[in-house]
């Protein structure tokens, strides 16, 4: 199975393209990743609220423990400090929540950037390179046994000045079976794949 042509201009066409779609979807890769480090660097302000909350937390759940120790008025002094203890709760739990929504608005970010930028560029890639391929085998396939085929083909897929190019008269000439013309117009579909002609191809 080729995958590049045989004319040299076809193939560096085709080796160029290739080239291009790699360093783009390299491009787009690290434009994701930027903007995935750019995102979550907000990672660290949630921590930093998380850190502020069990500390809080840490804090009220100390000085209630100790207020307790207090005769008569330990236990009313330790409920006291209760709603304290459970602020420092809702703020870390804030911050853990922050934390998960930064890490899955990052994530989201970077794969939205690749999907948008890179999966249209290459699925077009693709399709064009699976296209040429097969069409490329088929060519092949049928110049290494008889290129009336291809002569065919090219009457009914090359425009018409290229089709006039070969003869004056490319359909009546296809009727009579002229072998010259015939192998002109063969050329021609191969040409336009960047296959070479039965007559210049090596044995």
């Amino acid at each position: 199975m080729r995958i590049y042509a045989e004319l040299r201009g076809r193939a560096a066409r085709q080796a160029l393209a290739d080239v291009l779609v790699i360093v783009w979807i390299v491009l787009v890769i690290g434009i994701a990743r930027a903007a995935w480090v750019l995102v979550t660097q907000l990672e660290g302000s949630a921590q930093r609220l998380t850190s502020a909350g069990e500390a809080i937390r840490g804090t009220f759940m100390d000085a209630a423990r100790s207020a307790a120790k207090v005769p008569v008025v330990g236990d009313g002094l330790a409920g006291a400090l209760g709603p304290g203890a459970r602020a420092g709760d809702s703020l870390a739990s804030s911050g853990r929540e922050l934390s998960n929504t930064v890490a899955t608005l990052g994530f989201g970010t970077a794969a939205a950037i690749v999907l948008i930028g890179a999966a249209p560029v290459v699925l077009v890639w693709l399709t064009l390179r699976v296209r040429w391929v097969l069409a490329a085998r088929s060519a092949l396939a049928v110049r290494a046994v008889d290129t009336d085929l291809l002569a065919f083909r090219a009457l009914t897929r090359q425009p018409l000045q290229r089709l006039l190019s070969v003869c004056p008269d490319p359909a009546t000439a296809w009727r009579r079976h002229e072998r010259a013309a015939l192998d002109r117009l063969a050329a021609l579909e191969l040409e336009t794949l960047g296959l070479r002609s039965p007559s210049s191809t090596p044995d």
